[in-house]
């Protein structure tokens, strides 16, 4: 047998990774979590962390990420495509560096960092609780005793947060000199677009500043971007900010980042322009043996001057307050999602701990999809009145005293009653046709173009939206497990799908709240092909007839001679059937004018 020769970097002997990949079940922050041990021996793999409210976050093992709030135009980070996200985590997202001082020796570590593979001993693992709204990474340096960890997790009021543990695992205390944070945070404003397309020009109108008092990172634009000779006022921002480090100075790009590395100094930074932005913060800290130092980084996009206003007072005045409120306001997200999840069944218990944890997630991406019944069976008349009046003003005009007699709240079943006794066709439809969903998005991840997405949880007055889009498919795929636990909007479903059903059997791209809508033919896209189909159809439907069939006997027989349904008038043509015959391969007419007129 050959001996395996040893591999040096300088005068350094390169580490092999110890351990095998293999995973089970821990308790961590009071919850379970499925841990990941030597995760970074598999291939990169990409994530989502989910919250009950309207953030987003794609991640990858690699740490490279991106995120933001209600949909691509409100990132924090860049919206890119998997492979940019994995491949750029050494330039987006977390960033570590430290300086660790034992006896006469200054050991530097930048912990998930490729770049130090082979030079210490580090076993690295990978955490994700059961509801999915928290994701945990961890390296321990064996040769170092150390072990840093951080988590992902959000806040309704907050934004997304960053909590942060060093321990010291070994038996001898040590000094930290620390620069950790956030690198190449967007500017509010930024649109996926100009992200993709113009991401140097966008960093000439870059202003990162820092408010000295309390540390507050502010990130935005000089003006927006445009070549029209206009004002253009950039009036929100990006906020970071940092709470557990007594910080020595923050810097607010990564210019310095080799400097900190090699001397253990900063020049403190508190405006910087026409550059990517950075919220790095400096500490210095004794640790002792068994010790651990945490520490939150805390990030919210789209805030305005008010807003801001009243963050730099909070942190300045109340700090102890606004740290207790953060800790809620999380844990309140982790109980929000899961009484979400409850209300579709998604709930199980069982000695088969990956069972139920499966179950959860299955229900938890069905609902994000389909949507969750807002507040059970019951009907706000308002948003029922907004529903109608954008579907058919017509009939929200000449109803208006159906409307007026209806109470604040009613019932599904006893709404659609009412309406039936009105002879009105169009108002029992649109009455049937109107299911108060909420949580919804259409389904989509960066390395889909097609498929955008937007989570419209609030009003523009911080009252609940009730919303719903998603592709067809997704749509009444999601609903049909959904009307297993709210079987009494079976038949609104049913309707749903009938109206938005082409005279001719076919169905439209997409399906909404506010109606349905179809692609437009765009030569100069590869991606804009229009897209007619009927496959989806047979099925689809008859698993919600058979759920009303076994749940409602004989209601489907009644409304078969109701005149309570349309045709949706997609603007797609089919050919003659001469035509269809000539060239088969194209059978469809886009309508334009019909497009139009629409």
């Amino acid at each position: 047998m050959v001996e395996k020769q040893k591999l040096y970097i300088g005068t350094g002997e390169v580490k092999e990774r110890p351990g095998e990949v293999e995973g089970g079940y821990v308790t961590r922050l009071g919850e379970q979590f499925y841990c990941i041990r030597n995760y970074d021996r598999m291939p990169p793999f990409f994530m989502s962390v989910v919250s009950s409210s309207d953030h987003w976050m794609y991640i990858s093992s690699t740490g490279g990420l991106s995120a933001g709030r209600t949909n691509a135009e409100s990132a924090l980070f860049p919206y890119y495509t998997d492979d940019k996200i994995t491949e750029n985590h050494a330039n987006t997202g977390p960033l570590t560096v430290l300086r660790v001082i034992r006896g006469d020796r200054i050991h530097l570590w930048e912990p998930f960092s490729a770049r130090y593979d082979g030079l210490y001993s580090c076993q690295r693992s990978l955490y994700k609780n059961i509801c999915g709204n928290t994701l945990i990474f961890e390296e321990t340096n064996t040769d170092l005793g150390l072990t840093f960890a951080y988590a992902w997790r959000s806040s309704e009021k907050y934004g997304f947060i960053r909590t942060c543990w060093l321990t010291n695992d070994s038996t001898e205390a040590c000094e930290v000199e620390l620069l950790d944070g956030l690198q190449n945070i967007l500017p509010y404003g930024t649109t996926s677009g100009t992200q993709n397309v113009f991401s140097n020009l966008l960093n000439a109108y870059k202003r990162n500043e820092l408010e000295p008092r309390t540390g507050l990172g502010m990130f935005g634009l000089s003006s927006t971007l445009t070549d029209l000779a206009e004002p253009s006022e950039s009036l929100k921002a990006t906020v970071v900010w940092q709470m557990g480090l007594a910080p020595a100075g923050y810097l607010l790009s990564t210019n310095q980042v080799d400097g900190f590395c090699r001397r253990g100094r900063i020049d403190p930074e508190t405006d910087v322009c026409g550059q990517r932005g950075a919220y790095l913060v400096n500490a210095s800290f004794a640790l002792k043996p068994a010790a651990v130092q945490e520490w939150n980084i805390v990030a919210d996009v789209n805030q305005d001057a008010s807003q801001v206003a009243a963050l730099i007072r909070t942190l300045a005045e109340t700090p102890d307050k606004l740290l207790a409120d953060l800790r809620h306001d999380i844990e309140k997200g982790t109980s929000d999602l899961v009484a979400i999840v409850a209300s579709a069944d998604g709930l199980q218990e069982s000695g088969d701990r990956l069972s139920t944890a499966h179950h959860f997630s299955n229900v938890l991406f069905n609902v994000m999809r389909g949507g969750i019944f807002a507040d059970n069976y019951t009907v706000s008349r308002d948003d029922l009145l907004d529903f109608v009046e954008t579907r058919n003003r017509p009939i929200g005009a000449s109803q208006r005293k159906f409307f007026a007699s209806l109470p604040e709240k009613i019932s599904y079943r006893d709404l659609v009653e009412r309406a039936a006794t009105t002879k009105s066709p169009d108002l029992e439809r649109l009455c049937y046709e109107y299911l108060p969903l909420t949580f919804s998005r259409r389904h989509g991840d960066p390395s889909r173009p097609w498929n955008q997405f937007s989570i419209n949880l609030r009003n523009p007055d911080g009252t609940q939206r009730l919303d719903y889009q998603g592709n067809w498919r997704d749509i009444f795929q999601n609903w049909e497990p959904l009307a297993c636990s709210y079987p009494e909007f079976v038949e609104g479903m049913i309707c749903k799908f009938l109206n938005a059903t082409t005279a001719d059997g076919y169905n439209p791209y997409r399906v909404t709240r506010d109606g349905i809508e179809w692609e437009v033919p765009a030569p100069e896209d590869p991606w804009a092909n229009i897209g007619y189909w009927s496959d989806h159809q047979i099925i689809y439907l008859q698993k919600l007839l058979e759920i009303s069939s076994r749940v409602h006997p004989g209601r489907l027989e009644a409304m078969l001679e109701r005149r309570i349904f349309s045709h949706a008038n997609v603007p797609y043509r089919i050919k003659e059937y001469a035509a269809l015959l000539e060239d088969w391969y194209d059978t469809i007419v886009f309508d334009r004018e019909l497009d139009q007129r629409v």
